[in-house]
C-alpha cells in the first residue's frame, strides 16, 4: 500500500498532506539553523564523504559505499567507514567492529561493509562519535559515511546522493505523504549523482549491480546463480522487488519470492520452512550476515558489486582524491 501511495497511484496521500507539511516545516527549520549556527556541526580533521540519498526505502547506498572504499582502498588510502547502525543496539556507543560483532549489535549493513572490505568501521547514533573513535584508533586518509545526508551535525567535504532509477522522487512529496527526505532541489548542492537501473539525466551518473556468482552460507561453495535449480528468493531490503527482477532479468529458475522489511532480523523457524529439501533459498548478502548462524546446507546468497562507467567513476574518485591530497598539505 505505501509503494502505490508514494508512487502516486493512490490518493490516499492527500490524507497524510497535512503531517507531510509538517516534517517539510521541520526539516527547513532544521537546515536553517545549521547553516546560521543556531545548531552546531562538528568538522572532522580529514575528509569526509557521505552516501546518502533523498528518499526513504534502499537506493542502494551501500554498494556505492563499499566502491568507494575498495576503490581507494587499492590506490593506497586508508578509509574509515561511519554508520547509524540502523536495527541494531548496542550496549555503549560508538562501536567500533570486529569479527566477533554482530548484526544484533551493530546492525546488517556495517556488518556487511565491514566484512567486505576489511576496513575500520564504526557505528553510533552521533555520526562524529564514531569518527572521533576510529580517528584515535585508526590512522586515517578519509572517512565514508553510509547514509546520513541530513546528519547535517557532521560536517562533510563530498555528498553523494544514489536515486532509485526505477521510482526516483515518486509522487515528489515529503514522508509521510511521499518517500521524500528533502526536495528534489537539494540535487544542486551536492557533488556527485548516482541512479541505479533507469535511466539517468543530465549530470548523473549510471551504476549497476551486478553479481552473477552465489556462495552456500554453509559450505562456502561458489557456483552461478543461473545453475541454481528450484530457487526461492527473499530479500530484506529496502526495495525487495529490485532484487527479484534482476534474477528473473538473469534468467534463474525463480519458483517462488518472499519480501521482508528492511533491515528485519530473521530465526531458523521463520526461514526454513519457506524452501523444500529439494529446493534453494536465494537471499542478498545483507540478509545473509544476519542468518550465517543457523544456515542450512540449501541456503545461498548472492553477493553484487556497483558498477559505474568509466568516466563517471573516474569523476567521482578524483574528486574525492583532490580532498585527500589538500588536506595532507594543509596538515603539512
Amino acid at each position: 500500500m505505501i509503494e502505490r501511495i508514494w508512487s502516486g497511484k493512490s490518493w490516499l496521500y492527500l490524507l497524510l498532506l497535512p503531517l507531510s507539511f509538517l516534517y517539510g516545516l521541520v526539516t527547513v527549520i532544521r537546515d536553517i539553523a545549521y547553516k546560521i549556527g543556531l545548531k552546531r556541526s562538528w568538522k572532522a580533521p580529514i575528509p569526509v564523504v557521505v552516501v546518502g540519498n533523498l528518499t526513504a526505502g534502499g537506493n542502494g547506498k551501500t554498494p556505492v559505499v563499499i566502491w568507494l572504499v575498495e576503490s581507494l582502498t587499492k590506490e593506497g588510502y586508508r578509509v574509515g567507514v561511519v554508520s547509524r547502525g540502523y536495527g541494531g543496539k548496542a550496549e555503549k556507543y560508538p562501536l567500533i567492529l570486529d569479527e566477533t560483532t554482530t548484526t544484533e549489535v551493530a546492525g546488517d549493513e556495517p556488518i556487511l561493509i565491514f566484512h567486505r572490505t576489511k576496513s575500520p568501521v564504526a557505528v553510533a547514533p552521533k555520526r562524529s562519535d564514531a569518527v572521533k573513535a576510529l580517528l584515535e584508533k585508526f590512522p586515517l586518509d578519509v572517512i565514508i559515511t553510509d547514509d546520513g545526508l541530513q546528519h547535517y551535525a557532521l560536517q562533510r567535504d563530498y555528498e553523494i546522493v544514489v536515486i532509485d532509477g526505477q521510482r526516483r522522487f515518486g509522487n515528489g512529496w515529503w514522508l509521510p505523504a511521499g518517500p521524500m527526505r528533502e526536495r528534489a532541489g537539494r540535487l544542486k548542492r551536492v557533488n556527485a549523482v548516482i541512479v541505479n537501473g533507469g535511466e539517468a539525466q543530465e549530470n548523473e551518473a549510471v551504476m549497476a549491480l551486478e553479481g552473477d556468482v552465489a556462495y552456500n552460507l554453509v559450505t562456502g561453495e561458489k557456483r552461478a546463480v543461473t545453475q541454481l535449480p528450484a530457487v526461492v528468493a527473499m530479500a530484506g531490503i529496502g526495495h525487495p522487488p529490485r532484487f527479484f527482477t534482476s534474477l528473473e532479468n538473469k534468467g534463474v529458475e525463480v519458483i517462488n519470492t518472499h519480501a521482508f522489511a528492511d533491515h528485519q532480523s530473521y530465526e531458523l523457524k521463520q526461514l526454513s520452512p519457506l524452501v523444500k529439501n529439494e529446493q534453494n533459498l536465494l537471499m542478498t548478502e545483507k540478509d545473509a550476515v544476519k542468518c550465517r548462524a543457523f544456515a542450512q546446507p540449501n541456503w545461498w546468497f548472492l553477493p553484487v558489486q556497483a558498477q559505474l562507467q568509466p568516466i563517471d567513476a573516474e569523476k567521482i574518485l578524483s574528486g574525492i582524491r583532490k580532498l585527500i591530497t589538500n588536506n595532507k598539505k594543509t596538515c603539512l
